[in-house]
């Protein structure tokens, strides 16, 4: 039986992330881990949990010694437009508290998945139907500490022979967690402001494509590629992962057809527009699908429907 240890459960990723893990793997053998107790214990309350700060080393061996750890999910990080405000920050902890994690897990032999992302990518990437392996230039601290997280994981694995994995994970759309940052966040406040106030105010311009992903299928990417035969991982870290990619006009567009009178509006906030402008329109994830069998379940209309339905639900109970 697995031992897993979850570090920043408390996050967009993590806190879904632990429910499916403690589903497949037994409350018991997953620990849920934040910089924070008491944001822990407002989330879970069926398994073990730990207080870690990812930046220091001793705090993740000591939990992986206390629990028998074999898989490391290191999820702690600062967000791609609030990185830009605090870049010294973003990097301690992307990329101090990615090496504390590959340090225990060079000692103790347990695998590490760390999320990558499409701000890995930048100038000179083409930006249609991105390749798997293309240029890869980004121009935020929270791109290139992902880049940096790629080559050290990679760089841990030929070396040092540490199962490490990883996937560029698009922008996430979750009904459980509000967002806290990111450039694609727009997809998610969207709705939220169409149940509550029938409007939102657009940060990104009309046209601005990016690539999308529900919660759903970001959880099983994650541990369908930590279950995956090793012998089949070429790229390891890190899979373009995919499953839709749509600009605002279109996402607002669905949404009418459930709120007919939901009104759009755009106040562009340059720095996410410059963001966005820079990351794909689409990403090719044929690798991901010819190596571990990536699937996707879920699209732009079937997502929309689920995303009122859960918002609408905790708007009635006074959630939101």
């Amino acid at each position: 039986m697995k031992k897993i240890l979850v570090i920043g459960s408390a996050g967009q990723i993590g806190s879904e992330l632990i429910s499916e893990l403690r589903t497949r793997y037994g409350k018991n053998n997953v620990v849920a881990s934040d910089i924070s107790v008491g944001r822990l214990k407002d989330l879970y309350d069926d398994g073990p949990l730990e207080v870690i700060d990812v930046t220091n080393k001793q705090h993740i061996g000591n939990v992986v010694i206390k629990y028998k750890i074999d898989t490391i999910y290191n999820l702690a990080a600062i967000l791609s437009a609030v990185g830009e405000q605090s870049p010294m920050l973003a990097w301690n902890i992307g990329i101090g508290g990615l090496l504390n994690c590959l340090e225990v897990a060079k000692e103790v032999k347990c695998a590490v998945f760390t999320p990558s992302s499409i701000g890995a990518f930048g100038g000179g990437t083409p930006l249609d139907f991105t390749p798997q392996d293309t240029i890869m230039r980004p121009q935020t601290i929270y791109g290139i500490s992902k880049v940096t997280g790629e080559l050290l994981s990679d760089y841990y694995y030929k070396k040092y022979g540490v199962d490490t994995r990883s996937v560029r994970f698009p922008g996430i759309i979750s009904n459980m967690t509000l967002p806290g940052g990111g450039t694609t966040d727009y997809a998610v406040e969207i709705y939220y402001d169409a149940v509550t106030q029938k409007s939102f105010t657009c940060p990104l311009r009309p046209g601005t494509f990016l690539d999308m992903m529900y919660m759903p299928d970001a959880i099983n990417a994650a541990i369908d590629l930590m279950e995956a035969d090793p012998a089949k991982l070429k790229h390891r870290n890190a899979f373009n992962v995919t499953s839709m990619s749509f600009d605002p006009e279109m996402i607002a567009a669905e949404i009418r057809k459930h709120i007919p009178d939901f009104a759009m509006n755009y106040e562009i906030e340059p720095v996410k527009q410059g963001i966005a402008e820079g990351w794909p329109n689409s990403m090719d994830d044929s690798a991901a699908r010819e190596e571990w069998g990536w699937n996707p379940k879920w699209n732009l209309q079937t997502m929309t429907v689920d995303m009122l339905k859960m918002i609408r639900e905790k708007y009635a109970k006074g959630l939101i």
